[in-house]
Formats: structure tokens, C-alpha cells, sequence
């Protein structure tokens, strides 16, 4: 779509790591870019904005990440000279802490403010509530699901017509199994220490190591596979640790404790996604607490695998259950363990058939192109409705 003459985006998050929230940003300024116009991201910096920069977007570093107030309150001032100096036409919040400094240089600066809840931020006082709040607080909310949409509405009792929902998008061009090359797959392999010739099911859990993706589950799923004496399975954890390495510590010993060092592996940030799912056979999502969207459970579907995964939150609305995967109880390890075994059982055929079935669903529904559109599509609503 065409965007107004001399639009300019400026979207506020507290870095640019890896995660959801972050690809979202650069899918959107890439799009904002292709559109004409010009699109700005205020954060701390991170390994993705060399991203932002080839796409055409341009990187405001700043410590939007922080939750002091006396910081908050100076990135309001940096954020207030930003928008009057580049002429920001939406500012765009995907986040809580820099949502404050954000929605306060919006309202100096009289720009319209759009926010996006990325996940459903529980709240056991009317403190965090309110605190939470601030995300709806602008001229339109974006939930990236029904569910998170839901629950916004439950929580916050805002007029609907101010939330839409925009389900988060997968870049088709990027996740299309015909794209990716055998020695972009081969490198990985030989990266993660797998042989060429090994042939035990393999199955990928892609996330960040933090306790709520679930990790221990599927270690006390592996251990009671191979208690039944199974010895057909080779699982693969891919994702940072973010410094938390306390938590890696406590996975390695979980595994070395269950016995399962040749069947359970740790093998670290993925840059190359698409090649990595490829290389699995079957995709895992076994999240402890509802995902508001789960990426990870659309990008494998995009790319042909079946996905098993926690049966809440948004994964239940991107995963159908015998059709593109299989839901299981989030924690249930002996659920998990059944679906896993089920899941080899089914041999490369039918998999093939189910992971088919979810490639046509994501594409679909789910493409980065879409969700572009219809972003886009929401900055010309708040435009003309201030107009």
C-alpha cells in the first residue's frame, strides 16, 4: 500500500536481540522502507539492528531498556527531540518500559501513538495493572492474537473498536524449504555435531534458555522415552542463554543425571533458522506459561514440519491439533513423552503429509506480507482519525 507523503515510523522497543517482538520490528520497517518511507527504531542496539540498517532503517540507540525512572524520563526528552527533528508521523511502543517514555513524548509532541501487546502481562495488583495499562493508553492497541486480544480486553475494559488483531508474520520468502540450499543444512549439522549418516528422529526446541520454554519437560519426556528402552529420538535445544547461565548449568546436569548426553543437546544460538528446520524432523514448542503468538510454532509449519506444542494460549490457535501437529498439556510429561513417541512413530511419510498440511494453513495465514499490510493499514487509521 502507499503511505503518506514524508511518513516516517518510529518504532520504540528495548533492543534488538532475538525474540518476536524484535523480527516484527524489522518485518515492519522493512515494509514502511518498500512503502516509500522512513522508518526509525529507538533501543539499546543488538545483534539484529545491522538488520535494520540493510533494510533502509536507521537505529536511534538509546537506553529504553532501563526501568529507572530518572532514565525513562531522559529518554522521553531524547525521544520528544527525535520525533520533532525527523517529523515522526506514528510513534509505534512495543513494550512496557519504553511505552511511558514513548507515550509521553507523543503526547508533547501531539504525534499519534500506537502500541503492540507481544505478550499477556499478568497483573496481581492494581499497581502492575495500571502499569500494564500503558499499552492501551494510546489512539490503537495491536494484539498479535485473538487470544492476546481477549485477554486485553478482560484486563483493561477499552472501547474493542481500539484493539485490532494483526497475528504475527512469517517472512514466506525466507521460510520456503525450496530456498534453502543442502550445504546451508550440511553446515549446520556438522556445526551441531550431528553425523550425516544418523538417522534417529530428530527434534527441535528453538527458544531462548529460560525455564518458561519448558526444556525440563522434554528432558523428563527424553528420560522416560528411553526408559521404554527407545533409542530412536535425538533431541536438539537451539537458543541462546542471554546470560543466563545458571539455568544452561542446571539443563546440562538434568541431562547428565538422566543419562541422556547422546540423546539431548545443547547446541546454541541459530542464526539460519529455515536450514534448522530442515533439518529436524519434528518441531516442539512445550512453553509452560500461554505464548501470546509462538513463532516458533509457525515458522517449522512454513517450512514443512509437524509441530507438537503446548495446548494454550496462541500455539492453540496456530497448531490444529491431528491436522498440522499435536496439542499437549503444558508441564505433562508423560503427555509430552507419548506425543514425541507417537510423533516418530509415524515414520518420514506421514509426517510429511501433516507438515504439508501445516506449510498450506501458514501460508495462508500467517505471511509477513499480510501482517505488513495490515500494520500499515493501521497507521492510515490513527492518521486519518486524528486528521
Amino acid at each position: 500500500m502507499a503511505l503518506p507523503p514524508d511518513f516516517t515510523l518510529l518504532q520504540v522497543i528495548p533492543e534488538l536481540e532475538t525474540g518476536g517482538a524484535e523480527q516484527t520490528t524489522i518485518d515492519v520497517a522493512h515494509a514502511v522502507v518498500a512503502a516509500g518511507g522512513k522508518a526509525l527504531v529507538a533501543a539499546r542496539g543488538g545483534r539484529m539492528a545491522s538488520r535494520l540498517e540493510a533494510d533502509g532503517g536507521r537505529l536511534a540507540e538509546m537506553p529504553v531498556q532501563s526501568k529507572n525512572p530518572l532514565v525513562m524520563l531522559g529518554n522521553a526528552s531524547r525521544l520528544v527531540d527525535l520525533i520533532r527533528r525527523e517529523r515522526v508521523s506514528v510513534v509505534h511502543a512495543r513494550s512496557r518500559a519504553p511505552a511511558f517514555s514513548a507515550l509521553w513524548a507523543a503526547h508533547m509532541t501531539k504525534t499519534p501513538f500506537v502500541a503492540t501487546y507481544h505478550g499477556v502481562y499478568k497483573a496481581k495488583s492494581s499497581l502492575k495493572r495500571w502499569y500494564n495499562a500503558v499499552m492501551t493508553r494510546g489512539d490503537l492497541v495491536i494484539a498479535n492474537s485473538d487470544y492476546t486480544r481477549a485477554h486485553i480486553l478482560a484486563e483493561h475494559q477499552i472501547d474493542p473498536e481500539r484493539v485490532v488483531t494483526i497475528p504475527r508474520g512469517v517472512d514466506l520468502k525466507r521460510f520456503t524449504p525450496s530456498w534453502v540450499t543442502s550445504d546451508r543444512v550440511d553446515a549446520l549439522r556438522t556445526g551441531w555435531g550431528i553425523a550425516p549418516d544418523e538417522r534417529r528422529t530428530k527434534i527441535l526446541l528453538a527458544g531462548r534458555l529460560t525455564r518458561i520454554k519448558g526444556h525440563l519437560t522434554i528432558i523428563e519426556a527424553a528420560a522416560r522415552l528411553k526408559a521404554q528402552g527407545r533409542q530412536d529420538f535425538l533431541v536438539l535445544f537451539a537458543g541462546d542463554d542471554q546470560g543466563r547461565t545458571g539455568y544452561r548449568e542446571e539443563l546440562n546436569t538434568a541431562i547428565a543425571q538422566a543419562g541422556l548426553g547422546e540423546d539431548v543437546k545443547l547446541v546454541g544460538h541459530c542464526d539460519d533458522m529455515p536450514a534448522a528446520y530442515l533439518l529436524c524432523d519434528v518441531a516442539i514448542l512445550p512453553t509452560l506459561v500461554p505464548e501470546s503468538f509462538g513463532r516458533a510454532a509457525v515458522e517449522p509449519q512454513a517450512m514443512g514440519r509437524p509441530v507438537i506444542a503446548s495446548d494454550e494460549g496462541g500455539t492453540a490457535e496456530t497448531v490444529v491439533d491431528g491436522v498440522t501437529g499435536w496439542l499437549v498439556p503444558p508441564g505433562d510429561a508423560q503427555a509430552w513423552a507419548d506425543a514425541m513417541g507417537r510423533a516418530i512413530d509415524l515414520g518420514p511419510g506421514k509426517r510429511l503429509e501433516i507438515g504439508q498440511a501445516g506449510a498450506n494453513r501458514a501460508r495462508s495465514l500467517y505471511s509477513v506480507d499480510a501482517m505488513c499490510e495490515a500494520t500499515l493499514w493501521a497507521y492510515e487509521r490513527v492518521l486519518e482519525a486524528r486528521a
